[in-house]
Formats: structure tokens, sequence, C-alpha cells
């Protein structure tokens, strides 16, 4: 067996002690986050293995399952590391490593090749193989090759595909190249790893369906996940309930529909899918995790956040709250400027008529009969069919026309200080907004929103100062994880007392100055059934 000269990364925040106190207690809650390689057997585990713990002096730790394959070792039968939810360091890096981390796992190598993901990240391929491989163990080859493994792992094990068809939606060139890779990642030949597997999915349905599992970490807030996405679901694209979401999306190789439902008993999502190209498949996972947030890790959240006794209070009433991602990084910039200082139905009103008017059609089914529409139509008739202020309407349109001709790319894999300085230089997007897109986009998570709206409210009720410059100093402690603090002010501006009339929220009428898309703040009575509903303006759409 082949094995490493030297030392794996360290991951930044564990000790060597701490790690093997994590796995002598196999604590799940460090499952995903790194694997544990044990040089007598030759096997790398997750941390809550039910083997025998093995004694320290036998024992690597590593950043990930790529770079535990790179130092010759292949992963445990029993607790098949790769099923475990991923690692929530690539959702709180902002480095090149974490944007590539998360760039890798939308599939971009298997589009672009290496050179494709080192112009992203802004360096040669050369130089990006060297950072990768002394931050992460493993180079991008490798890293990409970690992920086909893991995807074919979760279609052979969630699905009845064929082989053939499993190594094409993992994003496998070839059968050869998928059998190899399996053999020598899993120990298993692909028929054996399917039959040694739980099943957790059932048979392709009609019409191509494939239904998969996502694993998540515990607690999750699916409740306000749901809530949040129906409150703002556009109709003909998206539809909602109170325990689903399901939309229609263009990807790289035509329209995909997908749906999803929570299955809390057994710590996962069910996912439903259809693509029109089998390589589509892994960017659709990955881009349905960023969504819903899946790989956070709510414990530490949680934790962090609980040391304020007013926070704490909202954390015990939400505990897994997520910070809802984005299906598309483009439309989520248009969908945030037009829902600037309107409110959420309103956003709605003009997205639907939008889609409705310039959105492409593709095969109706269970009322989603559009997809959203493509960035060149918007740059081309957007001004026929929106309504509002000219300016803002030139704003979105011109936006619209940027992203459409290539001169500006938004991405999981942007630089989040980067994207928001490219989003402020744009007409008519403002610091609100930007900050939005890159909560949303770049799963940063310790965006704050100071000025808006709901934010204010919520923190007022939740017993903290409403003055944004005082509640900018007030949470500043909570670094890095004021994106989900930001969440639990927006569910507090909903709450209502447990008995006796609507609480109301009396706060300056004035705008924050720094803040133009933020509207005058207004006494504001919420609907309990919509977790984060905005007041009036500033409002995320």
């Amino acid at each position: 067996m082949k094995q490493s000269a030297s030392a794996p990364p360290r991951h930044p925040s564990m000790t060597f002690d701490e790690r093997y106190r994590a796995i002598s207690s196999r604590d799940t809650r460090f499952d995903g986050q790194f694997v544990t390689a044990v040089r007598t057997t030759g096997i790398y585990c997750r941390p809550s293995c039910p083997a025998r713990t093995p004694k320290p002096g036998n024992v690597s730790f590593f950043a990930t399952s790529a770079a535990a394959h790179e130092a010759g070792y292949r992963a445990c039968k029993r607790c098949l590391p790769e099923a475990a939810p991923g690692s929530p360091e690539w959702d709180l890096r902002g480095d090149a490593a974490g944007r590539a981390m998360r760039l890798i796992a939308d599939g971009v190598i298997e589009r672009e090749g290496v050179p494709g993901l080192a112009a992203r990240l802004g360096y040669s391929p050369r130089h990006l193989t060297r950072m990768l491989a002394a931050e992460l163990g493993a180079g991008p080859l490798a890293l990409a090759r970690a992920q086909r493994a893991h995807n074919a792992r979760m279609l052979l094990v969630g699905t009845d595909l064929t082989a053939a068809d499993v190594a094409f939606s993992a994003g496998f060139a070839s059968v050869r190249q998928f059998n190899d890779t399996v053999r020598e990642v899993f120990g298993l030949t692909p028929t054996e790893l399917r039959a040694r597997g739980a099943r957790a999915g059932a048979a392709p349905e009609a019409g191509g369906t494939i239904r998969l599992a996502l694993p998540y970490r515990l607690p999750f807030d699916a409740a306000g996940l749901f809530a949040w996405m129906s409150a703002r679901a556009i109709a003909g694209v998206e539809v909602a309930s109170s325990d689903s979401f399901a939309r229609n999306l263009r990807l790289p190789g035509g329209p995909a529909w997908f749906r999803v439902r929570d299955a809390p008993a057994q710590g996962r999502l069910v996912l439903e899918a259809r693509v029109a190209r089998p390589a589509d498949l892994a960017s659709l996972v990955a881009r349905v995790r960023r969504l819903f947030d899946l790989d956070a890790d709510p414990l530490a959240i949680d934790e962090a956040l609980s040391t304020d006794p007013l926070i704490a209070a909202r954390v015990r009433a939400v505990p897994g709250l997520r910070v809802p991602g984005a299906a598309d990084p483009h439309e989520m910039l248009i969908r945030a400027m037009i829902g600037q200082q309107i409110t959420v139905v309103a956003a709605r009103t003009a997205l639907t008529r939008l889609t409705q008017e310039l959105g492409e059609s593709v095969e109706a089914g269970e009322g989603m009969e559009r997809l959203f529409p493509m960035m060149s139509a918007i740059a081309d008739r957007g001004a026929e069919v929106l309504r509002g202020p000219r300016a803002r309407i030139s704003a979105i349109t011109a936006v619209a026309a940027v992203l459409a001709s290539g001169e500006l790319e938004l991405g999981p894999g942007d630089d989040p200080a980067a994207q928001r300085a490219t989003l402020i230089a744009l007409p008519g997007v403002g610091p609100w907004t930007a900050d939005y897109v890159r909560m949303r986009v770049t799963g940063d998570p310790d965006v704050f929103l100071p000025g808006d709206v709901a934010v204010r409210t919520g923190a007022v009720r939740a017993g903290l100062p409403g003055d944004p410059r005082e509640l900018t100093a007030r949470v500043a402690p909570f670094a890095p994880w004021r994106s989900y603090l930001t969440g639990h002010l927006w569910r507090a501006t909903a709450d209502l007392p447990a008995s006796g009339p609507t609480r109301r929220a009396n706060i300056s009428e004035e705008p924050h100055p720094q803040h133009p898309e933020s509207g005058p703040l207004e006494t504001y009575s919420a609907p309990a059934h919509i977790p984060d509903a905005r007041p009036t303006k500033g409002i995320p759409a």
C-alpha cells in the first residue's frame, strides 16, 4: 500500500487530541468533517465508525477522503464514510481551497477541466494543484475523483440505475474508469457495493425520475426552510408546501426538475429528480445541498449564538435554523433586485409575470411548466414586462445583459469580498442587495444586514438595539455565524406572543443613509404562518 511520505494536512480548527476524543466517543457530530485513517488496516473511516478505536500511534486524520485515497487508504465497508453529510468547513472557508471544493462539488472539473477551475479561482493550474495538495492533501483531479466516487456510491446504493447510467451520472468519462475507481476507493466492485449498501431510495419511477437520500446533521429546521420557499415560490416554476419544495431548473445539459421532502426520522431529505443529461445529476445534488444548507454544523452554530442570553432564546425557539442558498446564482441576483423596496408578495407577483412572459416552456408537471427566463431574454424584453421606476427597470435589464454576455459570472466559488465589490459597482445594486446575494450564492456564513427592515424589527422584538450602528456593534462577537443570526432575527419578526394581541415593534421612521435600498421603517404586525415575512422594504426576495 502506498503511504504518504509527509504528515497529512491538519484541520485548522481541531487538534489531534480533540479529533481522537471525537472518534473514541464515536461522536456523529463530526461525521463528514474529517476522516480517520488507520495504518495497520489501510482503511479510513468516519469519526462515528462502530469499529474498535485504533491506538493513537496508528491513526492519521485527513480533511478529505481524497487525501486519504492519495495516501493509499480505502473506504471502510462498515461505516461508509462517503455517505456522511459534507464538511461544513467548505461553507465556512472563503479562501481558495474552500471555493475550490464548492466548485468541484458543482462539477466544474467535469465540464471545464482543471484549467477551467483554476481560471475561476484566479490561479494557474500548476499553482492551484500545488496549493490544494499542500492545504488538503490532494490536488484538484484527486478531489474531483473522490467526488465522483461519492456520487457513484450514492447512486448505486440509492437507485436501480444501470452501471452505465450510474457511471455517467456520477461524472465518469467511461464505464471502465467508473469500475476501476469504485474498486480502488471502496475495495468492492459496483455490484458488491450496491449489494452491501442499505437502500436509501426506490427504483427509478416512470418518466426517468431518480430518488436519492441527502443526509444532514440534526437539528434541522425543515419547517422554516419550506415556509421561506413557499412564501417566495414563483408560479409556473416552483411549487412549495409546508413539507416539500419542487421547481424546474436550467442546468448545463438542459432543463431539470426536482422535488425535496423531509424524512426527519432518517435525518435526510428525499430528493426526486429528472435531468436532461445524466452528467447533470451531480451538479443538481450539489445545488440542492446548498439550497437547503445541508452541510452546516447546527450544533456548533447554535452553541456559538447561545452565548448571549437574548439570542439564546431565539436559538432555543428555532434550533437548527438554516440559511437558504441559491439554485441559480444569476436568477438570485435578478430576484434580489426585483425584490428591493417591495413586499415579498409584490416581488413574487412581478417575478411570476416576468416568467410567464419571458420564461421558456417545458413539459408541464405538477403546476410547473416554465423555466425562469434566460438573462438574454430579460435584457432584451424585460423593460416590456417589468413595472416600477424606470431607473430600476433599466438597472435590472442592464445587469441581465452583463450576465448574459458572460462579462459577469456569479457562483458558489466566488471570493465573497470580491463578489460584493463587483456587485456594488453595478448600477442599481447597493450594499443590501450585494450582501444578500453573497449570503445566498456563496453561502457566506458571516453576512449581517443591519439596513434590512425585518432584521431591525426582529432585533427590537428580541430585545436588541434597533439602530443599525448599535446593532452591528452588538452582534460583532458572533462572527463567523452572523448569517444565521440574521436568519433568527428574520424569524423573530414573525413571532407572536403566547397570548394577547399582536405585538408591534416601535422603531425609528428614518431610513439608514448607508443602505439606499432600505426604505423607511414602519410598525409591523407579521403573520404567524410566514416565519420571515418582511414588513415593507429592503425585502429579500
